[in-house]
């Protein structure tokens, strides 16, 4: 059976956890990182050197990398929607993916480590203001991008609906003012009818 190393909090934990719900996949998760600690001794560090979380064991397979996680799963186990078999539908979401990567989470850190991560007395509200407006001009992006199909690659979820997906339950969680996104809005609303999403994303922020 697949095993996950990594705490259920983490939004790239939270990546290949929804994905193994989508494709109906068991797997074992141990707790590692954050509190759990573990993710700089020795033997973890054999298995993933960056002593970053998530890390996948699959029989004698290692595997880290979010992203990638995701992508190997859906090879192995998704169908032609889910990891689309036309090149530039599947190019379209990995380009998500992608994004999700360079442009977001750096841009959603600092809203997310200042209100979740720093008590109240610590927080520097100018830069969270400044950080919160940068965030909104990203997520517009998206919604743009959105106002033209489904879901990021097309008419169905796949797997680069993950990781944007993953983010965008913050910005509609994180106690911050949110300027009206339609698009955006109507993915997200089906992405929170997905079973797989409920349980191992809609978990709270910590």
């Amino acid at each position: 059976m697949l095993k996950i190393l990594g705490r259920k909090n983490s939004s790239n934990v939270q990546k290949v956890l929804w994905c193994c719900a989508e494709l109906g996949l068991g797997f074992k998760r141990e707790d590692v990182g954050g509190q759990f600690g573990k993710n700089r001794e020795p033997e973890y560090l054999a298995l993933n050197p960056n002593g970053l979380i998530p890390t996948v064991i699959d029989d004698d397979f290692v595997l880290w990398e979010s992203n990638t996680i995701i992508r190997y799963l859906a090879t192995k186990h998704g169908d032609e929607t889910f990891y689309p078999a036309d090149t530039q539908t599947r190019a379209n979401g990995e380009k998500w993916m992608d994004w999700q990567l360079s442009v977001v989470a750096p841009t959603i850190w600092p809203v997310f480590s200042g209100l979740i991560r720093t008590p109240p007395e610590e927080r520097d509200h100018a830069t969270i203001t400044n950080a919160r407006d940068k965030l909104a001009d990203t997520m517009k992006i998206l919604d743009n991008a959105l106002g033209r199909t489904d879901f990021v690659a097309g008419s169905s979820l796949s797997v680069g609906d993950i990781p944007v997906g993953i983010m965008t339950y913050r910005w509609f969680t994180l106690d911050i003012e949110r300027e009206g996104m339609p698009n955006l809005e109507r993915w997200y609303d089906r992405l929170t009818r997905r079973p797989g999403f409920q349980e191992h994303v809609m978990i709270g922020l910590s």
